[in-house]
């Protein structure tokens, strides 16, 4: 792998940071009327995040893991929904409402929000408090979802607490017209584990929009939204202020609001939300943001202003300008739980916020788990997230001849991804997961052949075929050349392919 050199001429964070807000804001004027009424923060390293687990080495422990997630998988799965929260609610109301016992942070959005939630996860935990996060889907190991102290609970701890609330869920399934679905009982027992723990904050990322998502039994302090962008069109609209109206449900009465960069007609949805419930609102490109940011050695080092101030020479160790913006959510986010920019105005401790910043990991996410030739993965599912990646490899990586293994889900607008692969990729070997959701390798071929030409585009239905093709065919170039190898299209696809690279 060639990583791009950092430079040595950074530009002054302070003369740059206007130059910068007038760059990335695309605000319509009459926003205006809709943010005088509401209120709007104004002022002048955690623990090392955990590798994706292993099945459990415990053949007992594991037994009992896999028993557990096929009950779990008897249950409607992720995609299967009846927009409602009747059913979690109940749940919560039998388990004494364990969700009330901590605040929490609130994570909703299209593309970054989990990369997002373990940044706001590694701050909070180097300011020692403890953390539970909770997060989906997972990458290899459901035990992922479910975090403590910026580590995944244990295999045995997690069948424990599918053993506590079981007699509540079955409960729970015999007073209403469905039982609770998979994602209902994992959030069930994400909220029980917390309370158990007991965590200070919980990190909580919602599974799919806001206002009916399972998640949303919760009262969030801060409300973080994430870049909306156009997917799951079929559930939660058609436009990016459908959608913003959908995601805008986790915002309540009284919280703080911190927005990335929006698209317009999607801002002005958040914004009236924020006004009704009397939220206090915080922007990226206005009241927060990234100042400046120059490629380094395995990440970035960054500038970012904060609600309390200058944050400077700020390492992260991910890849990307959307990374570098996900930090600045995350930064923005931990200032306002922590009253930063409200109950005080002085900036969180600088020497903390790099030491957590540097210890973030996002598996999955620009993930090299190789080398000659490099190997990397990335959980883009989107045209959105897929752009972002295309744009962060550019940046990041030096290669001469990138190939491409694309395996994705049926429901997604797998044209867009392609397309927005086709200027990095030489070649593309097209596949499909286990998933039933995943395209068939035929299908996504045919549209692969639309967008690349017959010559550029292999089939191989089994995923690892597909892997042996591509780094065949990336090490063409040579061993010391340049060849590479990108796999994404699907976080399932990222996970068996860490698994057949041997990673966990």
């Amino acid at each position: 792998m060639s990583e791009a050199p950092g430079t040595s001429d950074t530009p002054d964070p302070l003369d740059s940071f206007d130059e910068i807000i007038e760059a990335e804001t695309t605000r319509d004027p009459d926003l205006a009327v809709i943010e005088a009424g509401s209120r709007t923060l104004r002022t002048q390293g955690g623990p090392p995040q955990a590798d994706v687990p292993a099945r459990p080495e415990d053949p007992e422990a594991d037994r009992a893991l896999r028993e557990v997630e096929a009950e779990l998988a008897t249950r409607w799965g992720e995609t299967k929904l009846e927009p409602s929260v009747s059913r979690i609610a109940a749940l919560m109301d039998v388990l004494g409402e364990p969700q009330r016992s901590y605040p929490s942070i609130h994570i909703t959005g299209t593309n970054g929000k989990t990369s997002t939630a373990r940044m706001i996860e590694a701050l909070l935990g180097a300011f020692e408090l403890r953390t539970g996060r909770y997060t989906s889907p997972h990458v290899q190991s459901i035990t992922e979802r479910i975090s403590l102290d910026g580590a995944p609970i244990s295999a045995e701890r997690f069948v424990e607490t599918y053993q506590d609330i079981k007699p509540y869920v079955e409960m729970v399934d015999g007073q209403q017209e469905y039982r609770l679905s998979f994602f209902e009982v994992l959030t069930g027992m994400a909220y029980a584990a917390f309370a158990d723990a007991p965590v200070d904050v919980a990190v909580v990322e919602v599974g799919m929009g806001g206002s009916w998502d399972a998640t949303n039994v919760i009262d969030g302090d801060v409300a973080v939204v994430t870049p909306i962008d156009l997917d799951h069109t079929d559930r939660l609209g058609e436009t990016h202020a459908q959608i913003a109206g959908e995601k805008s449900g986790i915002i309540k009465q009284d919280a703080t609001v911190i927005l990335a960069q929006q698209p317009v007609d999607a801002a002005q949805v958040l914004l009236k939300k924020a006004v009704d419930v009397d939220a206090t609102v915080a922007r990226e490109g206005l009241e927060f943001g990234v100042v400046a940011r120059q490629v380094a050695v395995g990440g970035q080092l960054l500038t970012l202003r904060g609600l309390g101030g200058e944050y400077a020479e700020v390492y992260l160790p991910l890849h990307g300008a959307h990374q570098a913006h996900n930090a600045a959510v995350a930064l923005a986010a931990v200032e306002a739980f922590f009253g930063v920019g409200a109950q005080r105005a002085e900036p969180l401790d600088i020497d903390t916020v790099r030491k957590a910043f540097a210890a973030v990991s996002s598996p999955g996410r620009l993930e090299v788990v190789r080398r000659s030739p490099t190997v990397v993965l990335d959980a883009a599912h989107n045209p959105a997230g897929a752009e972002a990646t295309a744009e962060a490899v550019r940046e990041a990586f030096d290669f001469t001849r990138l190939i491409g293994v694309v395996g994705a889900s049926g429901d997604k607008n797998v044209r867009g991804l392609l397309e927005a692969f086709e200027p990095i990729f030489a070649e593309v070997v097209v596949t499909q997961n286990s998933s039933h959701r995943a395209m068939d390798a035929d299908e996504l071929a045919a549209i692969a052949v639309e967008v690349f030409g017959d010559e550029r585009v292999q089939v191989e239905p089994r995923l690892p075929d597909a892997l042996e093709a591509a780094i065949t065919l990336a090490e063409e170039e040579g061993e010391f050349a340049g060849g590479g190898v990108l796999v994404t299209g699907s976080v399932i696809t990222v996970g068996e392919a860490r698994l057949l690279l041997g990673k966990g």
